[in-house]
């Protein structure tokens, strides 16, 4: 009941101090309101970089061979070298081959998703009459598009009956069909086009439509625009005439994996043995999980950063709320000195006005989380990001304006209760 009276009393004092109230909790409401803008741009930008990650495919794994860091020797002219060589082409003996991606997938059925396929057959040009498209043609098998995220406009994408018969069939951009079927994506389904790739023509037939997305880097028009085209991935080791198997791969976890990074890990242990007795290449894995982490991280190091140097108006606040109330104490002297004559005891003194000064930091500390709030959108949104303000940033908000109040309404809480009451009394 006490507790109630002196939050009622001290809401009593701060309306009918207003304008000296809120210049006392100016320091307080600049310092959260600075912390909070800092952290809620932190935690938008944290939140979109791990968004655009997760989009690029952030719990993918790549998976691929290289070349042994120590000196090695490798073939050449079916020679032993001793010297390392940087731009040796790896030979089929080298390659992970199908069994090994299926003994993968044997052996971690709750991990992998899929394993996603991808070579370059070469970049081309399609042409009919004065109508023209560069395009850049890609072999995948089915499950790429799980670790790509493509928008199918028209037709369908390549499926496993396409690898299985090493299909003449192909996945072609809008601009493509914008240029040679004047943007018709119907009428160019199931249409032959004829593909020149190093002075060689391959006719194909378009089985699917793509929406191509434009980048800040693309500077071209949209007729000289090259864009990717897919086939068969067997179609196009067909056509090129290259090694079984592969220099790389991307496997696409499941979710709730936990850390792809130890996944990782795991996959280079499970090829250990097949390159183990290779002079010249060894498996490595590569993942975006570990380059966000390392973003965020960086991010947030700097956000506590800044939020320290701001931090700083929090003692600059405290020091003023605990003048004001110091101020306070002097003006209700005699308020003092009447109520400890008629019982009051030194405990409830103290109560009073560590209370007052709580509430003073309270309310301020709430005002400052507003303000922070609306400037951290406003910035978050000024950077393309979307608002997001940690409910962590608030609890502790709220908590340090209490702490600051207790801290510095103590001293002048305690002068207040050892007042004598007499001398109180005495006081004009």
């Amino acid at each position: 009941m006490l507790i109630l009276e002196n939050i009622k009393l001290a809401f009593t004092s701060l309306l009918a101090n207003k304008m000296r109230a809120l210049l006392t909790m100016l320091g307080i409401i600049i310092g959260i309101g600075s912390v909070i803008a800092i952290m809620t741009v932190s935690s938008s930008l944290t939140t979109s970089i791990s968004t655009s990650f997760q989009e690029m495919g952030a719990n993918n794994i790549t998976v691929g061979i290289k070349q042994k860091e120590e000196e090695s020797e490798t073939r050449q002219n079916g020679m032993k070298f001793g010297a390392a060589n940087k731009n040796v082409s790896a030979e089929e003996d080298d390659l992970i081959t199908d069994e090994m991606l299926e003994e993968l997938t044997a052996q971690y059925p709750e991990q992998i998703d899929a394993i996603s396929l991808s070579e370059s057959v070469g970049s081309g040009m399609v042409q009919s009459g004065s109508d023209s498209a560069n395009i850049s043609v890609m072999g995948i098998n089915q499950n790429y598009f799980k670790s790509n995220d493509i928008t199918l406009l028209a037709g369908r994408k390549i499926k496993k009956a396409d690898l299985t018969g090493s299909k003449r069939v192909i996945m072609v951009s809008d601009k493509v069909v914008d240029n040679m079927f004047d943007g018709d994506m119907q009428s160019a389904l199931w249409q032959k086009i004829s593909v020149a790739i190093d002075n060689m023509y391959y006719d194909y037939y378009i089985v699917g439509v793509y929406e191509y997305e434009e980048t800040t880097l693309d500077t071209t028009t949209d007729s000289d625009t090259t864009t990717a085209a897919y086939i068969p991935i067997t179609t196009g080791k067909a056509q090129t005439h290259a090694d079984d198997g592969y220099s790389q791969f991307t496997v696409v976890t499941k979710a709730g994996i936990g850390s792809v990074s130890d996944f990782a890990e795991q996959i280079e242990a499970f090829f250990t043995p097949y390159y183990m007795a290779n002079d010249d290449y060894e498996i490595s894995t590569s993942t975006l999980e570990s380059m966000t982490e390392s973003m965020n991280e960086m991010i947030q190091t700097v956000s506590i950063a800044i939020s320290f140097i701001a931090g700083i108006s929090l003692l600059v606040g405290g020091i003023g709320v605990m003048n004001i109330m110091l101020v306070s104490i002097t003006e209700r002297t005699r308020e003092i000195g009447t109520r400890k004559a008629i019982g009051a005891k030194n405990s409830s003194i103290r109560l009073q006005f560590i209370i007052e000064a709580v509430i003073l930091c309270l309310v301020g500390g709430c005002l400052g989380i507003l303000l922070g709030f609306i400037l951290g959108a406003i910035a978050a949104s000024l950077l393309g990001y979307a608002a997001s303000v940690p409910v962590t940033a608030i609890v502790v908000a709220v908590l340090f304006s209490m702490i600051i109040g207790v801290f510095f309404g103590y001293y002048p809480a305690n002068k207040a209760a050892k007042l004598d009451p007499i001398e109180a009394l005495r006081y004009e």
